[in-house]
């Protein structure tokens, strides 16, 4: 019992003495671009801290400074983009879009649900069109460019309904005739459309 209380002491002091925990308030820029603040330290994947402090006054300027778009993020996958999305008649600016925002071009990104890669593609999703191997970027975006090609044909002249159900699934955008009320599913909406003028913009 001794032991256990001087282990819980000694783990409570290496609590304080970290910087890490003497901050009361952390900005933490996601793979998205974008910024948050919060109490507690993050520690999911591709959340980088920007900046620490035991006061507020000046936390929230960062938080809301603006992130500039980094064009050459695509550069090593361009080819792979192209080919893929000539072959399937997709807007190599949208494919590079949701890429942007499903992983922001991490190739070994894994959401806690199990979709994985570049576009983020649950392994239901890949078999559905012959890829098995969705750690490799070639197979990985493959995949999505044939799973964006077929919810582009299925909401023909209405790309924010096909990249809801790329987010959310078909059901969910059937079931509300439209773009569901969830908040992930509508910020992933904006975003994909902002990447998408964005990187129309740059070619």
């Amino acid at each position: 019992m001794v032991r256990s209380r001087v282990s819980l002491a000694l783990a409570l002091l290496c609590m304080v003495a970290s910087p890490a925990f003497a901050a009361k308030y952390f900005v933490y820029q996601l793979p998205d671009g974008s910024r948050v603040v919060t109490d507690r330290p993050q520690l999911h994947v591709g959340y980088k801290l920007v900046k620490s402090s035991r006061k507020m006054q000046g936390v929230g300027k960062v938080a809301s400074t603006k992130v500039e778009f980094e064009p050459n993020l695509a550069k090593p996958y361009e080819g792979m983009i192209n080919e893929v999305s000539q072959r399937y008649e997709v807007d190599k600016a949208l494919v590079k879009a949701v890429i942007h925002t499903e992983s922001y071009f991490n190739p070994r990104a894994r959401s806690n649900k199990g979709a994985t890669g570049l576009m983020q593609l649950m392994p239901a999703t890949a078999h559905r069109y012959g890829i098995r191997n969705l750690r490799d970027p070639e197979q990985n975006i493959e995949a999505g460019v044939m799973h964006l090609h077929y919810l582009m044909e299925k909401y023909p002249d209405n790309l924010a309904h096909a990249l809801a159900a790329y987010n959310a699934g078909e059901e969910a955008v059937h079931k509300y005739q439209g773009i569901p009320p969830y908040g992930e599913t509508r910020r992933y909406v904006q975003k994909v459309l902002s990447y998408h003028e964005f990187y129309r913009d740059i070619h």
